[in-house]
C-alpha cells in the first residue's frame, strides 16, 4: 500500500468498522458509497486479507478486521498525542497531561500537586476532569486520560495504582443536631436516621467500604438519597434530609448549617490512590508520578 494513501484507508476502514454499514460511513465520510468499498476492497486486496464479511446487507468485521480496528483506533490515538506533544513543544510548552479524578481529591491532594509540580515545570498544560472510578478506568486504557486519581483497591492488567492517600470517615449531621462530639458513642446511634450517601455507580468499592461500617454497627442503614456530588450531600444534610457518612478530606473547615464528627475509632478507613497505564508513553506523566508517590 502506497505511503501517501494510508491514512486515508485507515480512516476510510474505521469509519466502516464502526457503522458496519456502507452506505452510513460514505455520508459521514462525504463521499460516494461506490468509492468507499473501491477504498475498502483496495485496502484489503493490498493487504492481502479480507477485512469484512458481507451478508444479506448486513456487514461484519472479520477476526482481522477486528484486530486491525482495536490496534489502528489506538495508534491513531497514540499518533495524535505525539503530533499535539510537538505543536506545544513549538508553542513553548513542555507538554500537557490529562488528569482524571474522584471529586474529594481536589480538595487537597491535587491542588498541592499542581502546585509543587508547576514551580519545576511551568510550561505544562494539564486538563482536568472530575470522573467516576469506572469512567477513569476507561479512559486510562483508551488513552484518554495520562492519569487517573480514585477509590480502589484493583485496577485492571495492564494499569498500575498506588496508594496516596488513607483517611478516615466523618459523619456529616445537620447545625441543630442533638449529638455532637460530646455525647457521641457509636454509629448505631443513628439506626433510625435517613442516609444519604454517595450513589454506587460512582464508586462500588467505596460504597461497599460504607456499607462495611453499618454491618459491623449491627443495623442496615435507611438509605433516602443518593448523589454523586459532596455539594448535594451537604444541601440536603443542611436541609434535614438526612445525615451522611463522606472521607475526611471533604470535611469543610467552617460550615454555619452542617458539622461533622470524625469515626476514628473504627476500622474501615478509604483510600485515594493514583492510577495509570503503563503503556502510556506521555513523557509528563513519569515526572508527575515520580512527584506524586515520592
Amino acid at each position: 500500500m502506497g505511503n501517501q494513501i494510508v491514512l486515508r484507508h485507515i480512516t476510510y476502514f474505521l469509519a466502516v468498522a464502526e457503522d458496519l454499514h456502507f452506505r452510513k460511513a460514505a455520508e459521514r465520510l462525504f463521499i460516494s458509497q461506490p468509492g468507499l468499498s473501491r477504498q475498502i476492497k483496495q485496502m484489503e486486496d493490498d493487504l492481502g486479507i479480507k477485512l469484512f464479511e458481507r451478508h444479506n446487507r448486513k456487514v461484519h468485521l472479520t477476526k482481522p478486521g477486528l484486530y486491525l480496528q482495536k490496534e489502528l483506533t489506538q495508534n491513531l490515538k497514540n499518533l495524535t498525542h505525539i503530533l499535539n506533544h510537538a505543536k506545544l513543544l513549538h508553542d513553548g510548552m513542555e507538554g500537557d497531561l490529562k488528569l482524571g479524578y474522584v471529586g474529594s481529591a481536589m480538595q487537597q491532594i491535587i491542588p498541592d500537586l499542581l502546585l509543587r509540580f508547576q514551580k519545576e515545570h511551568p510550561e505544562v498544560l494539564f486538563s482536568l476532569k472530575e470522573m467516576d472510578n469506572q469512567r477513569q478506568i476507561e479512559g486510562l486504557l483508551s488513552h484518554d486520560i495520562d492519569m487517573g486519581f480514585v477509590r480502589l483497591e484493583r485496577v485492571p492488567r495492564g494499569l498500575e495504582i498506588q496508594p496516596v492517600l488513607k483517611e478516615s470517615f466523618c459523619l456529616v449531621l445537620p447545625k441543630n443536631h442533638p449529638i455532637d462530639t460530646s455525647n457521641f458513642k457509636s454509629i448505631s446511634q443513628f439506626k433510625d436516621e435517613s442516609f444519604i450517601l454517595f450513589d454506587p455507580a460512582y464508586s462500588a468499592f467505596y460504597y461497599e467500604k460504607v456499607l462495611q461500617i453499618f454491618d459491623n454497627s449491627g443495623f442496615s442503614p435507611i438509605i433516602s438519597h443518593n448523589t454523586i456530588h459532596a455539594s448535594s450531600i451537604y444541601k440536603l444534610v443542611e436541609n434535614n434530609f438526612g445525615i451522611s457518612i463522606v472521607p475526611k478530606s471533604l470535611q469543610l473547615a467552617e460550615s454555619k448549617e452542617i458539622k461533622f464528627i470524625e469515626l476514628n475509632k473504627i476500622p474501615q478507613r478509604t483510600v485515594l490512590s493514583v492510577v495509570w497505564n503503563t503503556e502510556n508513553r506521555n513523557p509528563i506523566l513519569a515526572k508527575i508520578i515520580e512527584q506524586v508517590i515520592s
